[in-house]
């Protein structure tokens, strides 16, 4: 495998660096793409507050300012993603999509969560971060190319945050007004957002599901290890969709979505307990802490989506 140092002399401590940067920029295109998926379900919920009159509290607390929230959020999410190993961020990424699926099943053909697209930020950051360490393997001068994916995703996440800015300030004055082309395809076509969202994700879990299937294989040496490890991860993936889906059914509101959490990942360091390894312990309680900052950072949006 090569990367910035492939021309330097082989020294442990410089490899060790190396490994440390490329986790970092993983981290950070991951940090990126939840940091978008955010600021356009924004600009949705504030379109959507803005058509009903009975939504204005909603729409001024989607519009109050954070200046230093996203930064300090984006750099958490990187420092998160970087430390979680490949193995439990696979673990992360099938259990969302299984769930996923479930939750779209349930919610009948056509129809769209924007509460499902909140709920997917860690595991989006676990799904990029393992399509780029399956896609990027063996790459030569690996550390180039993950540079170079940083900066388009900083440069997508800073004009996604830039367009949810202006929307929160200055749609309803534009949109009346059809003075900003930005404003006015909004008006018209805003209401596509999810579908393009809906459509972005399917193609993110896809390739991710199939990197963090081959992520997970690598590590058999035989079909009866990856048996025995597979076995008990499908049965305990299963009963806890059908758990979360009965709790969905029963309840609703903050204290389900955490509560949640802590059933998955609850399940997910038991499982590991019996078929992993010591450092995948480890990374499961890096995993709660990210999914748990995700969560509380979305606070407001996730208010506005189950008042919906």
């Amino acid at each position: 495998m090569f990367s910035l140092g492939s021309w330097l002399p082989a020294l442990p401590s410089l490899a060790w660096g190396w490994a440390l940067l490329d986790a970092l920029l993983q981290g950070l295109v991951g940090a990126c793409a939840v940091s978008v998926l955010c600021s356009f379900l924004k600009v949705y919920l504030y379109i959507q507050c803005v058509n009903n009159p009975e939504r204005q509290a909603e729409k001024e607390a989607i519009a109050a300012r954070r200046p230093l929230l996203e930064p300090l959020h984006v750099l958490v999410l990187t420092g998160v993603l970087a430390l979680v190993g490949s193995r439990v961020a696979a673990l992360v990424v099938l259990e969302f999509s299984l769930r996923a699926v479930s939750t779209i099943l349930s919610l009948g053909k056509g129809a769209h969560s924007s509460q499902l697209y909140l709920l997917c930020q860690y595991s989006l950051g676990c799904g990029v971060s393992c399509g780029l360490s399956f896609l990027l393997e063996g790459a030569l001068h690996r550390s180039w190319n993950l540079a170079l994916a940083a900066g388009l995703a900083g440069l997508l996440a800073l004009h996604a945050r830039r367009l949810a800015q202006h929307v929160c300030a200055l749609y309803e004055l534009h949109s009346r007004a059809r003075y900003c082309g930005v404003c006015i395809l909004l008006l018209a076509a805003g209401h596509g957002i999810p579908r393009l969202l809906h459509n972005a994700l399917a193609l993110t879990f896809a390739v991710a599901d199939l990197a963090a299937v081959e992520l997970i294989n690598r590590d058999f040496l035989s079909t009866g290890e990856a048996v025995r490890f597979w076995t008990p991860l499908t049965i305990c993936y299963t009963l806890l969709v059908v758990y979360m889906q009965e709790e969905s059914r029963q309840s609703t509101g903050r204290g389900l979505v955490f509560r949640t959490v802590v059933v998955r990942m609850g399940g997910l360091f038991i499982l590991l307990l019996t078929v992993g390894r010591w450092t995948d312990i480890l990374h499961v309680f890096v995993s709660l802490l990210g999914e748990l900052w995700c969560l509380l950072r979305s606070g407001v949006l996730l208010e506005s989506c189950w008042k919906q």
